[in-house]
């Protein structure tokens, strides 16, 4: 795994690449996100009385911002990139967008009232241990209280999954990372959090997207089964509250 992989992210040419080839129409990345879209909208209309205020943390390119822009009272967006903060604005967000710095304490999330929504989208899998810790210690910042909200991560290369049977292939290819339900309660139990559900959004990799003969099947195998089966599934999102 890189060890510099939040610097990458610094050049305006790979957020380029990441919002439009990683995230191109019709691919693996996009599929995942239109199923994240529609769950996460359904999530803050079933769990939240009124709007809540969202955190989005490692925001990117605006993605998960502009999934719930209408359902929320208030949004932030915060990265360590200038460059994936001006491609959120550039991509339609209003929230307020905070650039963050990438090492030292954690950032403190913007001041507000009422419930809040803190989410983190394909940050965890490529971080190193300690930013996964500050992270979450930037989350239980924003929700002191289990009664000040809910917690969403993504974890898009779990193991086990389908994912994991490339494994002894690609072993020792930089950008091979795995992470396991374990490693993600350990985390969340560090940090006060407990986990309350989880979501499964695709059983496939990207690979069965890149093939015709797949794709199709592959594309419908994680439209009606992923969200049944996350104890299998590659990409997971994952519910939390605070324990206390």
């Amino acid at each position: 795994m890189r060890t510099d992989y939040p610097n990458l992210f610094l050049d305006d040419t790979v957020v380029d690449r990441y919002r439009d080839v990683v995230y191109a129409k019709g691919g693996y990345a996009a599929a995942i996100s239109a199923r994240q879209r529609a769950f996460m909208r359904e999530l803050v209309a079933r769990e939240f009385a009124a709007p809540p205020v969202h955190h989005d943390f490692a925001c990117g390119t605006g993605r998960a911002l502009l999934m719930l822009g209408d359902l929320v009272s208030d949004a932030h967006g915060y990265d360590v990139s200038p460059a994936m903060l001006r491609a959120a604005r550039d991509a339609g967000s209003t929230a307020e967008l905070h650039l963050v710095p990438v090492g030292g304490a954690p950032p403190a999330p913007a001041r507000t009232e009422g419930p809040a929504l803190v989410t983190m989208f394909r940050l965890l899998l490529n971080a190193a241990p300690a930013v996964r810790d500050r992270a979450l210690a930037f989350a239980a910042a924003a929700l002191p209280t289990a009664e000040s909200g809910l917690l969403v991560l993504e974890n898009h290369g779990r193991s086990p999954s389908l994912r994991h049977l490339g494994a002894r292939r690609r072993r020792g290819e930089a950008w091979f990372a795995e992470l396991t339900d374990g490693e993600v309660g350990e985390l969340l139990s560090r940090h006060g959090f407990r986990l309350v559900g989880r979501r499964g959004c695709a059983l496939t990799s990207r690979g069965w997207y890149r093939r015709r003969a797949l794709r199709r099947g592959a594309r419908l195998l994680d439209d009606r089964l992923a969200h049944r089966l996350p104890s299998v599934a590659t990409d997971v999102l994952y519910l939390a509250r605070r324990t206390a």
